[in-house]
């Protein structure tokens, strides 16, 4: 049985990850969880997992917690540097990474310091330090798996093949929401019409990304991290719907990929198990009903956010940890109403421009690049509204 940590466990990652433990009792062990403020869903994840240790970032939340669960077998611990006492539970021996944005960046880099292996959902902490997340990961011996679809699906067809005969990595693309419209449509979009992905269903703000294309912008920095490949070959195609989920070319030109109906439990349960693979009980991919499947480049005039996930790893240092930090601010200011969809990338752009790049050999240089970006976005997306 393998003893489990959460981080994130209210989220769309979260339960989906709890769905697996509770289908496969007699495989895991949940020893930890963490929330930032969802103390209702939080309680009843308490009540049914019994895990020894939470942490949740609000502190009033944590007090209503603890009042409900008066008398349970539970720590509960309150604050943003709970997380990373949660993250290195001694009993845990695999710690799945599904908060979401930079928040995430310190509890994992601490659970990689606590020589737990890797359930890495979160894609920002890699964008923001990739270089020094992988140097202590190789310091303490650690091992990151990939959960996002399109990085479960490369690890999958990497395995059994050497990496220096990789020719090219391809990410697969759904376009997200909003693919269909024009540059001028796009101008007027409304936070309701770009949540509506057409395949999956994801948190709010990884939905946006999937709408601007910043999700691919960032994978593509995480795939550079992860595999250890450069830039040049990594390469993101558009494919709608969403079974193709990523493919490996290599130099005698063969292509290896890996299929799927669009259901995260998939590649979660894959990062859980690995080497050995649980038995779903989800739909099968039946081809010849779906019969056709479609592709195409992506359009960097009308979806620039994927452009600047490149150049901001052309750039490297602070860059990427800076894109990222100026779309979280961007992307929260467009979900409460304050800034038009289009103005997301400018904001980003603007950033990015204003940004004077260093190195990132700390977890302290890191965290600086996405507090000035973060001052920076927000005194942009205030310009805006005035």
């Amino acid at each position: 049985m393998k003893t489990i940590v959460i981080l994130g466990s209210t989220g769309s990652i979260g339960t989906s990850t709890l769905d697996i433990v509770d289908r496969f009792p007699g495989e895991f062990r949940v020893a930890g969880l963490t929330a930032s403020g969802n103390d209702e869903k939080l309680e009843a994840q308490i009540r049914k997992f019994k895990p020894r240790i939470v942490a949740i970032s609000d502190t009033s939340a944590a007090t209503r917690l603890r009042q409900r669960c008066a008398g349970l077998p539970v720590e509960i611990l309150a604050g943003q540097e709970a997380l990373s006492q949660v993250a290195a539970a001694p009993e845990a021996e695999l710690v799945i990474s599904a908060i979401v944005g930079g928040a995430g960046l310190v509890p994992t880099l601490a659970a990689i310091r606590s020589g737990k292996q890797i359930a890495l959902a979160n894609k920002e902490p890699m964008v923001m330090a990739g270089k020094l997340m992988q140097q202590e990961a190789h310091k303490y011996g650690v091992r990151i798996f990939p959960v996002d679809s399109e990085h479960s699906a490369i690890f999958q067809s990497l395995e059994g093949h050497r990496k220096k005969d990789v020719r090219r990595l391809i990410l697969t693309a759904s376009g997200g929401a909003l693919w269909p419209l024009t540059k001028e449509e796009l101008r007027d979009v409304t936070v309701e019409r770009a949540l509506q992905h057409p395949n999956w269903k994801m948190g709010a703000k990884i939905t946006i990304d999937s709408a601007t294309l910043m999700n691919k912008g960032l994978e593509v920095v995480e795939a550079r991290w992860l595999f250890d490949i450069p830039e040049s070959q990594i390469e993101v195609m558009i494919h709608r719907e969403s079974i193709i989920h990523s493919l490996v070319e290599y130099q005698d030109r063969s292509v290896i990929a890996q299929l799927g109906l669009p259901d995260m439990r998939t590649p979660i349960s894959y990062a859980m198990r690995y080497p050995g693979r649980l038995p779903l009980d989800l739909p099968s991919l039946e081809l010849t009903e779906i019969a056709k499947l479609t592709f195409c480049k992506p359009d960097h005039d009308r979806f620039p956010c994927l452009g600047l996930g490149y150049e901001s790893l052309r750039i490297g240092g602070t860059m990427p940890a800076t894109m990222n930090a100026a779309n979280e601010v961007a992307v929260d200011a467009f979900l409460k109403g304050g800034i038009q969809f289009t103005a997301i990338v400018e904001i980003i752009r603007s950033t990015m421009d204003a940004h004077s790049p260093k190195n990132v050999d700390t977890l302290e240089e890191a965290l600086e690049a996405d507090r000035w970006a973060r001052e920076k976005a927000e005194s942009l997306v205030a310009a805006l509204a005035h």
